[in-house]
């Protein structure tokens, strides 16, 4: 399945792609739109984090805790431990939602610093995320369920 989202990708629309990869559809192919673009023309894919969409922002949640919703993920404590810290790293005004928000929130926008390719961050960032989940699982105290 295509997902389809903003360009110019930092935290949720890098974090995201990790979830769809790791837990949704391990085939899933992503396509970056301009910012500017009506979510609603869009007829070839999922649109997520995009205003106005079901996988986005809404009453209070990130796109990436709205996700964990949709697709009946949070049941996992080691996911929903990742959704709030990528949620701070996400929304300014909750940066001090975690620890570890702070954190992710800088490196996440260490990678659009770089000027490199939306693909190329979802690349690099992908073991970073799996990192952190594994981090998660083990303040959890939950066994592994990432698909590897």
């Amino acid at each position: 399945m295509k997902w389809v989202t903003r360009e110019h990708a930092n935290v949720e629309r890098v974090a995201c792609p990790w979830l769809i990869l790791k837990f949704i559809d391990p085939e899933a192919i992503f396509e970056f739109v301009p910012n500017d673009t009506n979510p609603v023309l869009i007829t070839d894919g999922i649109p997520f984090d995009m205003k106005g969409v079901e996988l986005g922002h809404h009453y209070g949640r990130c796109s990436f805790e709205s996700m964990l919703i949709k697709y009946e993920l949070n049941d996992n404590p080691a996911l929903a431990m990742m959704g709030s810290i990528i949620h701070g790293a996400d929304i300014p005004i909750d940066i001090d939602i975690t620890p570890e928000s702070a954190g992710l929130r800088a490196i996440a926008f260490g990678f659009h610093y770089l000027g490199i390719s939306d693909h190329e961050k979802i690349k690099l960032q992908l073991p970073m995320y799996d990192a952190l989940y594994a981090w998660c699982e083990r303040k959890t105290g939950e066994g592994s369920r990432l698909k590897r």
